[in-house]
């Protein structure tokens, strides 16, 4: 018998049963992509770039955030002023596109903007895993995120409310995304009060992150670090997320949200956040890198 709940075959959301779904898989500009199902939940769909995991999508529910910093990013979108309300984003990093598609969800006829190097991964996500539907305003394009948000600082400064940067070439954020150049284009690009967020990955001894904490820390006056402890601590290779803004940050919300999670993650700002970059200068474009390489199987998957 027919699921009554399931989407109708016409709708961008339909997916034949999971063990009718098969894997698709695509050379891109980065490399090998592959959008796997998940067996175990219909709808749902992982994508990898050579082997390392990237996104994951639930196309029957685009709040379903299965990666645990995928949920973080869902928290800080949840804390914007305002539930509900429309706002302006730029996603820089597209992968399978599921931040935008939960923001579409939580703040329907939110204008979004996802910027996406890798032009045959983002047509593979086009065809398998479509994203435009009711109330949802994602425009994707093909295009390097330096030059997309200097364009955009140009042309429409102060006009966004959210900025992230989730670009990963392979498992290492390029260098240029990582300077204080480049978090003063965010900046100018944000309204008052509006939020940048990064998520970065790093492990022992944190020298990335503490690195990138004192850039966001020269350039946005109020600053945060999401990470759980075993990570902060150096005993394992993870994600971090740094958000930045002009104005308050929620971080009485985004505690309590974090709090609530399978796996809690720490807020970490003031002092704290401080301590944590100790004297480490900031990165300029003179001296940026690309982040780490992380340990061998760290994020792989087959």
């Amino acid at each position: 018998m027919p699921d009554p709940t399931a989407p109708p075959q016409d709708s961008p959301a339909w997916q034949p049963p999971a063990d009718e779904r098969l894997p698709v898989l695509r050379q891109t500009d980065l490399g090998r992509a592959k959008l796997l199902p998940d067996v175990d939940h219909d709808g749902g769909w992982l994508l990898t770039l050579d082997d390392t995991p990237q996104s994951y999508v639930d196309l029957g529910d685009p709040t379903h955030l299965e990666f645990e910093y995928t949920r973080r990013l869902g928290h800080l979108v949840d804390a914007l002023d305002g539930p509900g309300r429309k706002v302006d984003a730029l996603h820089l990093g597209g992968g399978a596109l599921t931040l935008p598609r939960y923001l579409a969800a939580t703040r329907p006829g939110s204008r979004q903007r996802v910027v996406e190097v890798d032009g045959p991964l983002l047509d593979l996500v086009a065809q398998h895993l479509p994203w435009q539907g009711p109330g949802v305003d994602i425009t994707a394009e093909v295009g390097d995120a330096r030059e997309a948000l200097a364009t955009l600082a140009r042309t429409a400064p102060a006009s966004l409310d959210l900025v992230v940067a989730d670009v990963f070439h392979g498992s290492r954020t390029p260098g240029h995304l990582t300077s204080v150049e480049f978090l003063r284009l965010a900046a100018a690009v944000l309204r008052p009060g509006g939020l940048y967020a990064a998520n970065l990955a790093d492990g022992a001894p944190l020298a990335f992150a503490r690195a990138q904490t004192a850039t966001l820390r020269a350039v946005f006056p109020q600053t945060c670090l999401i990470a759980e402890p075993p990570v902060l601590r150096g005993r394992r290779y993870g994600n971090i997320l740094l958000v930045g803004s002009a104005g308050p940050l929620p971080v009485a919300d985004l505690v309590r949200r974090l709090a609530g999670d399978i796996f809690p993650a720490r807020l970490t700002d003031g002092a704290d956040l401080a301590a944590f970059a100790g004297r480490t200068a900031p990165v300029t474009d003179a001296t940026a890198t690309d982040s780490p390489p992380p340990p061998d199987g760290a994020f792989s998957v087959g």
